[in-house]
């Protein structure tokens, strides 16, 4: 458990205690803002090594570049020429062939240095916005939408109705992408305000904020591709009108419009590939998807989107797709084509695509079959905002509970002497069991949550001197130190049962029926419970029946009233 435990907690350590605050904030950013910041480091350091390198040819490789003469060390074995024991900068960068190769290296290394903490970032114990601020955004939703959906007029119950389940939606995908504890309400007539804890990743908010979470299937038109392609060749940098369709407006027939193909860079930025002609009209609208899951093609590993359709949809993606065999077919997400394929035969209710890396694909899924959002929602503003709690109030909340931690251990070890020690050990085992659980299920710690585990700690330490007291009750009868643990342990079994038990009950109503700060509270209160059991149960019955059985000790110090 110790060990198991540890594992929880290391990413979190690491994080809070070892990685530098700068590095942090960058992983915190945008994807976008680390492809700067590797870029020009990357240049930085470049530049630096061939000062270098001008300077002095003998000049040695610095330490922290030592990635770079792994991958010279490649090239001389794969050139057969003998390894040198200590590289020098001349020798590594005419290694690797000339400044873009070295360049591309350095970047790869910052790169994937960055990505990996912006990985890590959503593997750790969060701090809610009490303790930690976070980011705050206003959502107007966009009531026009909600008329072109209906038909017509919306009422005003239509756009109270719609905003609702909008929030609903929500909550629902702030919980499912990991940003837990999140701040919704309601302001003036269409607006929504959220609040979420913590360095949230702004690409994962733009995730579930994704409008109506559509994906929709367009058939490709081949030859209206190639007119334009063409078209584009012979006017660079000025085949594009202000809507994004082309300049010339008779040069594609009527009901066809231009989207770009969009892949992943090794940032996971959306990169331009290609411009397609697909049919204006929807083949199919991603309403009709009923869910959707992640998996991997059998044969390639890719990832790839499993997709089942409602009765309905299923009807007009069998005559989409038999109408059109053997043409290709887009599948645009907010109107980028992000994957595509050719129709080979009529499908009616079960579709797989390809072409997303497995974060894209996964959030997809996640927003699919979270529901589509009934009304469009715009960002009216995004801001990070500071802790409600001020630094010295977390330092005194912080002092309050260390001093509360150590009262209790004190007490313990004067009250119950060698029992005592027990009880301790099986109370800091409890803290860290709590902490480890939080931290692996990456739960967003807050005041209330803190509330929780010092309810807990009470709670673990009432357990244990429950057994105390019936193992001396036992012992005062002149059992032996044996005969008294069994039996104390025994009578003591189904009261702390009963009285954690029924506190389980109410965490796990709290954590259905409250909502942020009081779902906080429920969960560590929950995970609280569980573990004070197992270590008052366990642990304490390990320690004690080794003393007694393994040990021998003939007497048993589990008060200073007891002889």
């Amino acid at each position: 458990v110790i060990i198991a435990c540890g594992a929880f907690l290391y990413s979190t350590f690491q994080w809070y205690f070892l990685i530098p605050q700068d590095k942090k904030e960058i992983a915190a950013g945008s994807r976008e803002q680390i492809r700067i910041y590797a870029q020009s480091k990357a240049a930085k350091d470049l530049e630096d090594l061939i000062g270098l390198a001008n300077r002095d040819e003998d000049v040695p490789l610095p330490d922290k570049y030592d990635f770079l003469a792994d991958k010279a060390r490649e090239n001389y074995r794969l050139e057969k020429k003998q390894v040198p024991r200590e590289w020098t900068v001349r020798q590594v960068l005419a290694s690797l062939g000339d400044q873009a190769k070295a360049f591309g290296y350095i970047e790869e290394q910052y790169r994937e240095e960055i990505l990996g903490l912006k990985e890590q970032s959503g593997k750790i114990l969060k701090l809610g916005l009490d303790l930690s601020g976070g980011m705050s955004i206003l959502i107007r939703a966009d009531l026009d939408s909600l008329s072109t959906r209906l038909g017509r007029n919306p009422t005003s119950e239509d756009r109270e109705a719609a905003i609702d389940r909008a929030m609903e939606i929500l909550n629902n995908r702030i919980d499912r992408f990991g940003l837990t504890e999140p701040q919704l309400r309601r302001q003036g007539d269409d607006q929504i305000y959220i609040e979420i804890p913590g360095a949230a990743d702004p690409e994962v908010v733009n995730s579930f904020l994704r409008g109506k979470g559509s994906l929709n299937f367009h058939i490709q038109d081949e030859e209206a591709t190639q007119l334009f392609t063409d078209y584009a060749a012979a006017n660079p940098g000025n085949f594009l009108g202000a809507d994004g369709q082309p300049r010339d407006p008779d040069l594609l027939p009527a009901g066809l419009i231009v989207r770009g193909q969009y892949q992943k860079d090794q940032y996971g930025i959306d990169l331009l590939v290609r411009y397609l002609v697909i049919n204006e009209e929807i083949g199919l609208d991603g309403t009709h998807i009923q869910s959707a899951t992640v998996g991997s093609h059998p044969v390639t590993g890719r990832p790839v989107i499993n997709f089942v359709l409602d009765r309905e949809g299923g009807e007009i993606f069998f005559q989409l797709t038999s109408a059109n065999v053997g043409k290709p077919m887009a599948i645009v997400l907010d109107e980028k084509i992000k994957a595509g394929a050719r129709i080979s035969e009529p499908i009616r209710e079960s579709v797989q695509i390809t072409g997303f890396d497995r974060e894209d694909a996964t959030n997809l899924a996640l927003v699919l079959w979270t529901a589509a959002l009934p009304v469009d929602l715009i960002v009216e503003n995004q801001q990070a905002i500071g802790a409600s709690l001020g630094e010295d109030s977390i330092r005194q909340g912080l002092r309050a509970i260390i001093l509360g931690f150590a009262l209790v251990i004190v007490f313990m070890l004067v009250y119950y002497l060698g029992g005592g020690i027990v009880a301790d050990i099986a109370l800091i085992l409890n803290l860290f069991i709590i902490v480890a659980i939080l931290s692996a299920f990456n739960l967003t710690l807050t005041l209330t949550s803190i509330a929780g585990v010092i309810l807990t700690v009470g709670m673990a330490v009432d357990a244990n001197v429950i057994i105390f007291e019936r193992i001396k009750e036992e012992y005062r009868l002149g059992k032996s130190p044996e005969a008294s643990v069994k039996a104390g342990f025994r009578k003591a079994f189904w009261t702390i049962m009963d009285a954690n038990i029924t506190t389980f009950i109410a965490a796990i109503f709290l954590s259905q029926l409250g909502s942020g700060p009081i779902q906080g509270f429920a969960y560590t209160l929950a995970v609280g419970i569980v573990s004070s059991m197992f270590t008052a149960l366990f642990v304490s019955r390990l320690i004690f029946d080794f003393s007694t059985e393994t040990l021998r000790v003939k007497k048993l110090r589990i008060s200073w009233r007891t002889r």
